[in-house]
């Protein structure tokens, strides 16, 4: 009976410190990778297509100054790649996570910047690396459904947020980077 007592009695503390924090945010059961984070500095909204997008994108990257991110999925949008390189070329530092998809194409943008000497690797650890951000300066954030591609540009409905002045937010995108960088294959091009 002390046996089953030693046993049951911690077990109901567990449950009842569980049921304590699901009665204060019930929701968060549901969500344990969302984060609220407060809504700070400007955001700049774009929709495809036809919508500025691209345009939008290669003057974040020709204003960078000390390093870019970049995450895609799809990336073969000639303008942005240029823009990447010609940055590269300024001296700032670069670096690009790519969907396995990359790989596989004929030639994409990924061989483009990859053969211009700025880091670029596979993430081949999930279904679809779906991610389709850019990080510059280590505080402007380029987000949304819009991949790196002319199609994304002309024929999609897409939307691009460029988010400036929320560290916090660009932060968080920036350990997701890492994270995912720090399991991908490097790429050299082919």
């Amino acid at each position: 009976m002390k046996t089953v007592i030693k046993i049951v009695i911690p077990l109901l503390v567990i449950l009842l410190l569980l049921l304590s924090a699901i009665a204060k945010d019930p929701l968060r059961l549901f969500q344990p990778h969302s984060e609220q984070l407060p809504s700070q500095g400007t955001t700049a909204v774009y929709f495809s297509p036809n919508g500025g997008a691209t345009e939008a994108i290669v003057n974040e990257i020709n204003s960078a100054k000390s390093g870019i991110l970049v995450q895609a999925y799809s990336f073969t949008s000639k303008p942005i790649a240029k823009a990447l390189v010609d940055a590269r070329k300024r001296g700032v530092e670069i670096e690009v996570v790519l969907d396995r998809s990359q790989r596989k194409e004929k030639y994409t943008s990924a061989d483009f910047v990859a053969h211009a000497g700025i880091p670029t690797y596979i993430d081949d650890k999930h279904a679809i690396a779906h991610n389709k951000i850019m990080i510059v300066d280590r505080s402007t954030l380029i987000t949304g459904s819009f991949n790196f591609t002319r199609a994304a540009e002309e024929r999609n409905a897409e939307n691009l947020l460029v988010i400036k002045g929320n560290k916090e937010l660009v932060d968080r995108y920036i350990g997701n980077f890492e994270e995912h960088k720090g399991h991908s294959e490097a790429y050299q091009g082919k």
